[in-house]
């Protein structure tokens, strides 16, 4: 449930559920806030599952369970997956050290499932995995503006700088932690995370004081992240193998064993995957797992798909082949081959570049 019920309401925000969680799907005209994140600076409410992982081993059996390394400093977080035998991606995650624990940021209402599979598997091992969600208030700071937003209203220390590390310090009379993201939206990131009970007040600061900031919803946010060429878990990553999206910031190769690190190494060595992802300009905006063809070859499917608000026009994403060299395809739409350009991500630049840009 959200946080802060009471001003999307006084904002005239619609909920939507996602995860079993209710979150702000928009404001009313999604397409007009949007303009706003995108040229100054917008907050939204996040919809995470929350982990926390205590105990002298927790960075070991984190580190051990993921594809990435987990760091072992305070301040500071990484971007992983959790693999099946096969490599295919099952969840991902969010993982940040904070001093005596671990915080792990899950997709929405996966986060009591995860802490269950965790706390069957720690063996003798000191940890203890508990699901928190209900703990923590967690809001997202997007947009060119977002730097002097954060400024302005945090009481302390500076805002961090680096992808993932994080700074404590207050807003207002409320303590919080500032986290600079990856930037999926294209555009400069921050979130910040507040305990529940202090939330309705975090998120009214960081709408009404200092530098103003628009509130928006996940409508808005789906806009952004495509525009700006981000895969998702929903839409691309469920599934797949990392290599095949090309999310190299999610993998080190340099680790030791975690499931799955065999089969993508293997990719890996091989030089490329079977398919990869792009972006298409078709003429009008198809379904998601529409048909995409090179004359009259199947070449792949579509991902996700949307009207650009920014580019007032239909974009998309797709999974092709990994050779494709076409710069026009055909997307089925209602049974027709509609014309496709073929072009490469991000659709847009902002003030910032998706960390989760597919790099082949």
């Amino acid at each position: 449930m959200t946080v802060v019920a009471e001003l999307h309401d006084a904002h005239g925000g619609t909920l939507t559920t996602r995860g079993g969680r209710r979150v702000a799907a928009h404001y009313g005209r999604p397409e007009r806030v949007h303009r706003a994140v995108r040229n100054v600076v917008g907050t939204i409410e996040m919809g995470y599952g929350v982990l926390e992982v205590t105990g002298e081993d927790r960075v070991e059996f984190v580190d051990n369970a993921v594809s990435n390394r987990v760091p072992d400093a305070d301040g500071r977080g990484v971007y992983a997956l959790l693999l099946d035998p096969q490599g295919r991606i099952e969840t991902e995650l969010y993982v940040y050290n904070a001093d005596e624990r671990l915080l792990c940021f899950v997709p929405p209402g996966s986060a009591a499932a995860l802490a269950e599979e965790w706390n069957e598997k720690t063996f003798i091992q000191d940890v203890t995995v508990r699901a928190a969600t209900d703990d923590f208030g967690v809001f997202g700071v997007h947009g060119p503006k977002a730097t002097e937003k954060i400024a302005s209203v945090l009481t302390g220390p500076g805002s961090p700088d680096d992808p993932l590390s994080f700074v404590r310090g207050s807003i207002g009379d409320w303590g919080a932690t500032v986290v600079r993201t990856d930037d999926l939206t294209g555009e400069e990131g921050y979130e910040v995370v507040c305990a529940a009970e202090d939330a309705s007040e975090v998120f009214d600061a960081l709408i009404n004081h200092g530098l103003n900031a628009a509130p928006f919803g996940y409508r808005t946010l789906e806009y952004l992240l495509l525009e700006a060429g981000t895969p998702l878990f929903e839409t691309e990553l469920s599934g797949q193998v990392p290599n095949v999206l090309g999310i190299r910031n999610a993998l080190d190769f340099e680790k030791g064993c975690y499931v799955g690190q065999e089969v993508v190494s293997k990719i890996e060595n091989r030089g490329q995957p079977s398919r990869r992802l792009v972006g298409l300009r078709p003429e009008a905006v198809p379904e998601s797992g529409s048909a995409v063809f090179e004359d009259d070859t199947h070449v792949g499917e579509v991902t996700r798909a949307d009207h650009s608000p920014a580019l007032e026009a239909p974009i998309a994403m797709a999974l092709v082949e990994y050779g494709l060299e076409a710069a026009t395809v055909t997307v089925r739409i209602d049974g027709e081959a509609t014309p496709a350009g073929v072009v490469e991500l991000p659709f847009l630049e902002g003030s910032a570049r998706s960390r989760r840009l597919p790099r082949y």
